[in-house]
């Protein structure tokens, strides 16, 4: 490890550790535990920009790679705002529903372990290509950079279309609603028609080819940047699983939806079966939350 790699590494250490400090403190103060949810589109930017000036901002691989995560970040943080997600009282749905099911203690147990610490520590983790990077500045940049970089602004793209459509979709919600029709409760039109979450498939995909830089760079997978790639696709796993038991709670249409639409790759859905039911079904409360209820919350799960 070079002096510069290890002091880019030591600087996003301590600042990964001042996130997670005083995203604790502000769940224990204000009572709400979404802080890392208003931060998740703005650190891993933070931290490649770190590494890159590590590199004297003259990598052009570094370089691509902050300004791809500037792009990521900037287009996340857009959509949250506008979602409400900076005001106050505008918590995820889902810690709600894990703190009634958990209890209180057990939560606050959570909270300092999972949604401050390990979630703060797992921005950094998605970032470290760029270290892997930083430190095989010797490998010349080429045209796997260029398909990289193009893979990742198609995902961009996609991204902001799934992001597009659940916002049009929950905009149409609420006239519906006010005019006294039925709510249709979850999107499954669009790119929701081939994916329940098109939006993870998405944000997922470009994190895997942020890792795929350090993979060019370091000539292989089997290093540290792989890792945060990995851990960030099970955390996705992971959410999907408790999100869509909500959504089949709150939806009796939800469950032939998951037996039609892939889960998070996108794919041809299937057909039902004959005579199954396949509507929507049940009205939602303005609270309701399902894959597309979207509720305020960010790009992460």
């Amino acid at each position: 490890m070079t002096a510069a790699a290890a002091s880019a590494l030591l600087v996003c250490l301590i600042l990964c550790a001042a996130a997670i400090a005083a995203t604790w403190l502000l769940s224990v103060l204000t009572r709400e535990h979404s802080w890392v949810d208003r931060i998740w589109s703005l650190l891993p930017p933070v931290y490649l920009w770190v590494f890159a000036g590590a590199g004297g901002l003259t990598d052009p691989r570094l370089v691509l790679m902050a300004a791809l995560g500037t792009l990521w970040g900037l287009r996340l943080t857009l959509n949250f705002a506008r979602k409400g997600g900076y005001r106050p009282g505008g918590e995820d749905y889902r810690w709600v529903a894990l703190r009634r099911r958990m209890g209180r203690r057990r939560f606050a147990l959570f909270n300092v372990a999972f949604i401050s610490g390990y979630q703060n520590l797992l921005l950094l983790l998605i970032t470290l290509p760029a270290w892997v990077a930083l430190g095989y500045r010797q490998t010349p940049f080429g045209v796997a950079d260029l398909v990289a970089a193009a893979l990742f602004v198609v995902f961009l793209v996609g991204e902001s279309v799934a992001d597009q459509q659940q916002w049009d979709f929950q905009r149409s919600r609420v006239v519906i609603r006010a005019r006294g029709g039925t709510d249709p409760g979850f999107l499954r039109t669009g790119l929701f028609g081939v994916s329940r979450h098109p939006n993870y498939f998405c944000e997922i995909a470009q994190w895997w080819v942020m890792a795929g830089f350090g993979a060019i760079a370091a000539g292989t997978w089997l290093q540290v940047g792989s890792l945060g790639a990995v851990l960030l696709t099970l955390l996705f796993a992971g959410s999907i699983v408790f999100t869509e038991s909500i959504s089949v709670s709150r939806h009796p249409g939800y469950r032939a939806f998951q037996r039609e639409v892939s889960v998070l790759v996108p794919w041809p859905p299937r057909r039902p079966a004959t005579g199954t039911a396949t509507g929507t079904g049940g009205a939602a409360g303005a609270g309701g939350a399902s894959a597309g209820d979207d509720p305020v919350r960010r790009g992460g799960p």
